[in-house]
């Protein structure tokens, strides 16, 4: 191992044997979700966390893992079980859950959808370490380049009050500012048109300014406790205090903007960070500067879902990240869309374990690492 890759003093290594669940999960399910990164090597490639696979890996892990999946659950086991070493990330863990909402929209302004999803500005663009101008605030990741020039966005404040009306940016109309906020939250949104049709957004852009949860500054005014506020504890708030809706809103600076998607059929799931169809129940959004897309993560928590068929401990696919995601412990478990997947999302705030799996062969090591 000497000549390996510098393992993160956060992560020890774990026997399969040590990850309690892991027997009983659907390894064909999560073998499957794992072949979808086989049409797009660059998920993995691009990204400098450890463990940083190169495509000649991937490409070998796909080979293998497809004569895996033509056998049985076992030898979807086995694969990984062979494939992979178990790291542990030594951190207390967190997870929630996210859905993609289904909701009735209008690509026309009329009198019952008036609040608008809107399209990236021109010029909006991340600003990473490389490309970060002397005298940026340290706490904003996008900005605005303008005659050449990056420049701050504003925040959702000053975007609800009209900072960007003028650039007709409106891509599809809600009718509930609640439902249009809850979209920024989660990402995207699968919509039902007055046509009949089905239109799809995704993420594209955002100010950059930090995210604010909504459900922490009720709890920190004394409105309730954590457990009062999970999602459907939070739009019950709202829903009974609709002169303080706007101004709580305000308080969470970070602003989205939404594509219509196009790429992915009707029956896949949304696209999420990395570029694939999310996976219900096998895709985990997480923080890229400590877990790499594409990266296997089994999470251990006790939280039931009935999809899981009981206490949720399953191996999850990292193909996604959200505003609220940071550290190397803590995910959001993507559930499925519509109203019963939103539900069942809105319950999920649980102490989880990570361990990830990482290739024997971004170790430097053959198909088995041993001790």
């Amino acid at each position: 191992m000497a000549d390996g890759p510098q393992i993160p003093d956060h992560l020890h290594k774990v026997a399969f044997a040590d990850l309690a669940g892991w027997r009983e999960d659907d390894h064909a399910a999560a073998l499957e979700s794992f072949l979808r990164l086989c049409g797009k090597p660059e998920v993995l490639d691009a990204s400098p966390t450890f463990p940083r696979v190169a495509p000649g890996i991937l490409e070998a892990l796909c080979d293998e893992g497809k004569r895996s999946g033509r056998a049985s659950a076992d030898a979807a086991r086995r694969f990984f079980e062979t494939w992979f070493t178990p790291y542990r990330v030594d951190r207390k863990g967190f997870v929630t859950a996210y859905f993609e909402p289904e909701l009735a929209a209008s690509r026309e302004k009329t009198l019952d959808y008036a609040v608008p999803l809107l399209k990236k500005p021109d010029g909006l663009e991340p600003v990473g370490v490389a490309d970060r101008p002397r005298d940026w605030p340290a706490h904003l990741s996008h900005g605005r380049r303008v005659n050449g020039k990056l420049t701050e966005m504003p925040d959702r404040g000053a975007i609800m009050a009209g900072a960007l009306d003028e650039e007709n940016l409106e891509l599809v109309w809600l009718a509930d500012p609640v439902d249009a906020f809850y979209v920024h939250v989660q990402g995207s949104a699968r919509l039902r048109l007055a046509d009949g049709t089905v239109m799809r957004v995704g993420y594209a852009g955002k100010t950059g300014h930090p995210y604010t949860g909504i459900a922490r500054l009720l709890v920190e005014r004394g409105e309730g406790t954590p457990e009062d506020f999970t999602m459907s504890g939070t739009r019950a708030w709202l829903e009974a205090h609709p002169e303080e809706r706007d101004a709580l809103f305000r308080k969470n600076r970070s602003y989205i903007f939404f594509r219509e998607v196009t790429e992915v059929g009707s029956e896949d799931g949304p696209v999420g960070a990395a570029g694939l169809a999310l996976s219900a129940g096998r895709s985990l959004a997480v923080d890229p500067d400590h877990i790499p897309y594409g990266g296997l993560v089994f999470v251990g928590t006790d939280f039931d879902l009935p999809a899981a068929g009981g206490t949720f401990r399953r191996l999850m696919v990292a193909d996604d990240t959200g505003s609220a995601i940071k550290g190397p412990a803590r995910g959001d478990v993507f559930v499925g869309s519509g109203e019963t997947a939103g539900a069942i999302a809105g319950e999920i705030r649980h102490p989880a374990t990570f361990t990830l799996l990482v290739p024997n062969l971004a170790l430097g090591s053959g198909t088995v690492v041993t001790d």
